[in-house]
C-alpha cells in the first residue's frame, strides 16, 4: 500500500509543535502518525516536567483521562459479543441500586423537582444520552455531583461507592431525550466488574492491556516509574477543572498535578471514564487495533458496529447542554467517541467516519478510516478547552495528503 502523507509537509508538525512549546501554550507534547501501519512522523518538544527539564519523550508517562472511554467501551462490546449481555438491558439489571430512578423535570431549579423516568439502557450510557452529567458541566445535577464530589478521582472511594452515591441523585433528563458528556462510562466500568466478577483494573489488564502488549498502561503509576510520569499543568488562574473556560492568552503555566504528589500513585477508584496513565506508543497500539479491524479483541463486524453513527443525527441535534471534546455539528457518536458525519459541518478537516476522542489533559486521537491514518497526541495541559491544538493537528495531517 503506498503511503499519501507527504514527509515535507509533515515536517511542519514538527515545527508547530516547537512553536506551540516556545509560545507556552504547553510545557511539552508529543505527536506520533501512521498511515498503512507504517511510522510517517514522531514529534515531541518540550518538557515533561518545567523543573527539572526532563523532555517530553516517547517513553513520558500521561494522564490519557476520556481516552480511558474508548477501552471500556471496547471490553463492554467484548462481552456483548460472548453472549453475557445485551445493550438494551436496563442499567438496573447489572446494578439494582438504579432500579427507581426519577428524572429532573425541564427546566429545573432544585433536586426535588423530578418525574417518573425509566431505567437507562447500557446503549444510552455508552452514548451519553442516559441522563447522567459531569460535575463540571452546568445544570442542577452536575452542581450536586460537584457538592459530593462524583467525579471518580483516583483517591476518592471505589468504584462501587461511586455508583451507589450516583443512584442517590436524579437524572438530569429523560433517558434519549438529550446527549450530554458524563460519568456514565465510569458507571459501565462497574457493570464490567459486576459481570467480570474483578476489579476493574484486572479486567483491563486481563482483556485489553497484556493482550495488545501495552506494558507501561494501567491505573496506578509505581514508584519505580515515577522518573517518567509527566507533570500535569493548567493556564487557568481559578479552578484548572474548569473546563468550560478557555485560558487567558497571557497566563502563566502552573503546575496542578506532579508526579510526587499525585493521585495516580495510590489509586483506589478505577476510573472507566478516565483513569489510566500511559505512554503515546501504548496508545497507538490500541488505535491501531480499531484502524485494522479489532485485533481478534472483537470481530470486525463488532469494529464496525462500533464506529458507526449511533445517534439519530448529529450531536449537536441532540442539545446538548454539557461540555465536550469534539465538535458537535456535523458530528456524531459510537461506541466509545466521536465519528466525523459531515466534515464542512464539523469544520475541522477530516475524512467521513473518523473516529476520535480526547482527554482533560488535551491529550487527542483519531484513526482515518479513508486514509488508514492513526494519530496520537500527548501533552499534558487542563482543561483541554485551553487551545486549538486537535483541530490544529488534523489540518496539518490533511495538509500534507497528496
Amino acid at each position: 500500500m503506498s503511503l499519501t502523507l507527504d514527509p515535507a509537509r509533515l515536517g511542519r508538525i514538527e515545527a508547530w509543535a516547537a512553536q506551540s512549546v516556545f509560545a507556552g501554550r504547553f510545557a511539552g507534547l508529543s505527536v506520533l502518525i501512521r498511515q498503512h501501519g507504517q511510522e510517517v512522523i514522531y514529534a515531541q518538544a518540550g518538557q515533561r516536567d518545567l523543573a527539572t527539564g526532563a523532555p517530553f519523550a516517547r517513553e513520558t508517562l500521561a494522564r490519557i483521562y476520556s481516552m480511558t472511554k474508548p477501552i471500556t467501551s471496547l471490553i463492554l462490546m467484548m462481552l456483548v459479543e460472548e453472549g453475557r449481555l445485551h445493550l438494551d438491558a436496563p442499567l438496573s439489571r447489572f446494578l439494582p441500586e438504579f432500579a427507581e430512578l426519577r428524572a429532573l423535570v425541564p427546566g429545573a431549579r432544585a433536586l426535588d423537582e423530578t418525574e417518573d423516568c425509566p431505567v437507562p439502557t447500557l446503549h444510552q450510557l455508552l452514548t451519553h444520552r442516559a441522563g447522567f452529567s459531569y460535575p463540571f458541566n452546568p445544570g442542577v445535577l452536575a452542581e450536586a455531583m460537584a457538592e459530593r464530589d462524583l467525579l471518580f478521582k483516583p483517591t476518592s472511594g471505589t468504584l462501587a461507592a461511586h455508583c451507589a452515591e450516583l443512584a442517590r441523585l436524579p437524572l438530569a433528563f429523560q433517558p434519549g431525550a438529550r446527549w450530554e458528556y458524563s460519568v456514565s462510562i465510569d458507571v459501565i466500568g462497574r457493570v464490567i466488574e459486576v459481570v467480570e466478577g474483578k476489579p476493574l483494573d484486572e479486567v483491563f489488564r486481563t482483556r485489553v492491556l497484556a493482550p495488545l502488549g501495552m506494558d507501561d498502561t494501567a491505573f496506578t503509576v509505581p514508584d519505580t516509574q515515577l522518573s517518567r510520569f509527566a507533570t500535569l499543568y493548567t493556564r487557568l488562574p481559578g479552578n484548572p477543572l474548569d473546563l468550560q473556560s478557555t485560558a487567558p492568552d497571557a497566563a502563566a503555566l502552573r503546575v496542578y498535578d506532579d508526579a510526587t504528589g499525585s493521585p495516580f500513585r495510590r489509586t483506589t477508584c478505577f476510573s472507566g471514564g478516565g483513569g489510566l496513565v500511559g505512554t503515546i506508543d501504548d496508545y497507538m497500539t490500541f488505535a491501531e487495533a480499531l484502524r485494522q479491524g479489532g485485533q481478534a479483541l472483537v470481530s470486525p463486524a463488532t469494529l464496525r458496529f462500533m464506529l458507526s453513527n449511533h445517534l439519530p443525527g448529529d450531536i449537536a441535534s441532540l442539545g446538548p447542554k454539557s461540555f465536550a471534546e469534539q465538535p458537535m455539528e456535523g458530528v456524531g457518536f459510537g461506541i466509545g467517541g466521536a465519528i466525523v458525519i459531515d466534515p464542512a459541518r464539523s469544520r475541522v478537516p477530516s475524512s467521513p467516519g473518523d473516529f476520535s476522542w480526547g482527554g482533560m489533559a488535551s491529550t487527542f486521537f483519531w484513526i482515518d478510516p479513508v486514509h488508514q491514518i492513526s494519530a496520537v497526541l500527548f501533552t499534558q495541559l487542563t482543561p483541554s478547552s485551553s487551545t486549538p491544538a486537535r483541530a490544529e493537528l488534523k489540518a496539518l495531517v490533511h495538509g500534507a495528503l497528496m
